[in-house]
Protein backbone atom coordinates (compact mmCIF):
# COMPACT_ATOMS: atom_id res chain seq x y z
CA UNK A 1 0.00 0.00 0.00
CA UNK A 2 1.51 3.36 -1.00
CA UNK A 3 1.33 6.49 1.12
CA UNK A 4 -1.45 7.93 -1.05
CA UNK A 5 -3.56 4.75 -0.68
CA UNK A 6 -3.44 4.71 3.12
CA UNK A 7 -6.78 5.35 4.79
CA UNK A 8 -6.90 8.80 6.33
CA UNK A 9 -7.95 9.70 9.88
CA UNK A 10 -9.83 12.73 8.50
CA UNK A 11 -13.26 11.08 8.69
CA UNK A 12 -13.10 11.11 12.53
CA UNK A 13 -12.63 14.87 12.80
CA UNK A 14 -14.30 17.98 11.42
CA UNK A 15 -12.62 19.17 8.25
CA UNK A 16 -13.84 22.75 8.33
CA UNK A 17 -15.21 25.41 10.65
CA UNK A 18 -18.93 26.17 10.39
CA UNK A 19 -18.26 29.91 10.84
CA UNK A 20 -15.03 31.76 9.92
CA UNK A 21 -12.55 32.17 12.77
CA UNK A 22 -10.28 35.21 12.92
CA UNK A 23 -6.71 34.43 13.92
CA UNK A 24 -3.57 36.52 14.31
CA UNK A 25 -0.27 36.23 12.43
CA UNK A 26 1.00 33.93 15.21
CA UNK A 27 -0.99 31.48 17.30
CA UNK A 28 -0.63 28.44 19.56
CA UNK A 29 -0.99 25.01 17.93
CA UNK A 30 -1.32 21.56 19.50
CA UNK A 31 -0.15 18.28 17.96
CA UNK A 32 -1.98 15.90 20.34
CA UNK A 33 -0.83 12.66 18.66
CA UNK A 34 2.71 13.61 19.73
CA UNK A 35 1.84 15.13 23.11
CA UNK A 36 2.95 18.59 21.96
CA UNK A 37 0.88 21.52 23.18
CA UNK A 38 1.07 25.28 22.85
CA UNK A 39 3.60 25.28 20.01
CA UNK A 40 4.29 28.81 18.87
CA UNK A 41 3.28 28.90 15.21
CA UNK A 42 3.62 31.54 12.53
CA UNK A 43 0.59 31.73 10.26
CA UNK A 44 1.85 31.80 6.66
CA UNK A 45 -0.62 31.91 3.78
CA UNK A 46 2.34 31.90 1.39
CA UNK A 47 3.36 28.40 2.44
CA UNK A 48 1.31 25.54 1.01
CA UNK A 49 2.02 22.92 3.69
CA UNK A 50 2.54 23.35 7.42
CA UNK A 51 6.06 22.72 8.70
CA UNK A 52 7.56 21.69 12.04
CA UNK A 53 11.08 22.30 13.33
CA UNK A 54 12.68 18.87 13.69
CA UNK A 55 16.23 17.55 14.03
CA UNK A 56 17.90 14.13 13.87
CA UNK A 57 15.46 12.95 11.19
CA UNK A 58 15.96 9.25 10.41
CA UNK A 59 13.90 7.13 8.03
CA UNK A 60 13.43 3.43 8.71
CA UNK A 61 11.18 0.56 7.73
CA UNK A 62 8.64 -1.03 10.06
CA UNK A 63 6.45 -3.94 8.92
CA UNK A 64 7.10 -3.08 5.27
CA UNK A 65 6.16 0.60 5.63
CA UNK A 66 8.30 3.72 5.62
CA UNK A 67 8.51 5.42 9.02
CA UNK A 68 10.42 8.44 10.27
CA UNK A 69 11.94 9.20 13.67
CA UNK A 70 12.64 12.82 14.56
CA UNK A 71 13.29 15.03 17.55
CA UNK A 72 11.38 18.19 18.33
CA UNK A 73 13.99 20.27 20.22
CA UNK A 74 13.22 21.64 23.68
CA UNK A 75 11.51 24.98 23.99
CA UNK A 76 10.14 27.05 26.87
CA UNK A 77 6.88 25.06 26.56
CA UNK A 78 8.20 21.49 26.44
CA UNK A 79 11.23 19.24 26.77
CA UNK A 80 12.91 17.76 23.69
CA UNK A 81 10.81 14.90 22.39
CA UNK A 82 11.74 11.95 20.16
CA UNK A 83 8.82 10.88 17.95
CA UNK A 84 8.23 8.04 15.49
CA UNK A 85 5.43 8.04 12.91
CA UNK A 86 4.58 6.72 9.44
CA UNK A 87 5.71 8.68 6.41
CA UNK A 88 2.61 9.80 4.51
CA UNK A 89 4.32 11.15 1.38
CA UNK A 90 7.34 12.97 -0.06
CA UNK A 91 6.92 16.46 -1.57
CA UNK A 92 9.14 19.03 -3.19
CA UNK A 93 9.00 22.19 -1.06
CA UNK A 94 10.47 25.57 -1.93
CA UNK A 95 12.02 26.96 1.24
CA UNK A 96 12.21 30.63 2.20
CA UNK A 97 15.66 30.84 0.56
CA UNK A 98 14.14 29.78 -2.78
CA UNK A 99 15.73 26.31 -2.92
CA UNK A 100 13.54 23.29 -3.61
CA UNK A 101 13.99 20.38 -1.20
CA UNK A 102 12.36 16.96 -1.14
CA UNK A 103 10.73 16.67 2.30
CA UNK A 104 8.98 13.92 4.22
CA UNK A 105 5.30 14.52 4.89
CA UNK A 106 3.52 13.09 7.92
CA UNK A 107 -0.18 12.99 8.70
CA UNK A 108 -1.22 13.90 12.23
CA UNK A 109 -3.90 15.57 14.31
CA UNK A 110 -3.58 19.36 14.49
CA UNK A 111 -5.52 21.70 16.80
CA UNK A 112 -5.77 25.43 16.21
CA UNK A 113 -8.33 27.27 18.30
CA UNK A 114 -11.82 25.78 17.84
CA UNK A 115 -10.84 23.21 15.17
CA UNK A 116 -9.06 19.88 15.39
CA UNK A 117 -8.36 18.04 12.13
CA UNK A 118 -6.00 15.59 10.50
CA UNK A 119 -3.46 17.44 8.41
CA UNK A 120 -0.09 17.17 6.76
CA UNK A 121 3.19 18.51 8.12
CA UNK A 122 6.68 18.58 6.64
CA UNK A 123 9.93 18.86 8.59
CA UNK A 124 12.32 21.78 8.32
CA UNK A 125 15.27 23.12 10.23
CA UNK A 126 13.64 26.24 11.68
CA UNK A 127 16.35 26.78 14.30
CA UNK A 128 17.11 30.27 13.02
CA UNK A 129 13.40 31.14 12.87
CA UNK A 130 11.41 32.71 15.70
CA UNK A 131 8.63 30.07 15.52
CA UNK A 132 9.11 26.28 15.62
CA UNK A 133 5.99 25.71 13.53
CA UNK A 134 4.58 27.27 10.41
CA UNK A 135 0.89 26.86 9.55
CA UNK A 136 0.35 26.84 5.78
CA UNK A 137 -2.64 27.62 3.60
CA UNK A 138 -3.84 24.00 3.28
CA UNK A 139 -4.60 24.20 7.01
CA UNK A 140 -5.91 27.76 6.87
CA UNK A 141 -8.48 27.06 4.13
CA UNK A 142 -10.57 25.25 6.75
CA UNK A 143 -12.21 28.57 7.69
CA UNK A 144 -9.49 30.67 9.31
CA UNK A 145 -9.23 34.38 8.49
CA UNK A 146 -5.85 35.99 9.19
CA UNK A 147 -5.68 39.42 10.81
CA UNK A 148 -2.07 40.40 10.09
CA UNK A 149 -2.25 43.25 12.60
CA UNK A 150 -2.95 40.98 15.57
CA UNK A 151 -1.29 38.06 17.32
CA UNK A 152 -2.31 35.42 19.85
CA UNK A 153 -6.03 36.02 19.20
CA UNK A 154 -6.89 32.46 20.30
CA UNK A 155 -4.85 32.62 23.51
CA UNK A 156 -1.52 33.93 24.68
CA UNK A 157 1.54 31.84 25.55
CA UNK A 158 2.08 31.31 29.31
CA UNK A 159 5.11 33.60 29.35
CA UNK A 160 3.09 36.53 27.96
CA UNK A 161 0.20 35.83 30.36
CA UNK A 162 2.59 35.88 33.32
CA UNK A 163 4.08 39.21 32.13
CA UNK A 164 0.57 40.68 31.80
CA UNK A 165 -0.18 39.79 35.47
CA UNK A 166 2.84 41.77 36.73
Amino acid sequence: MTAKQRPSKVSKLRRRLEEPCEIGWCELVDLPDFGLTALHAKIDSGARTSSLHAVRIKVFEREGEEWVAFTVPKSPEHAAKRIETKVYDHRPVKSSNGKVQERYVIETTISLGPLTWTGHITFANRQSMAFPMLVGRRALKRGFLINSGKRWMLGQPKKLLEEDKK
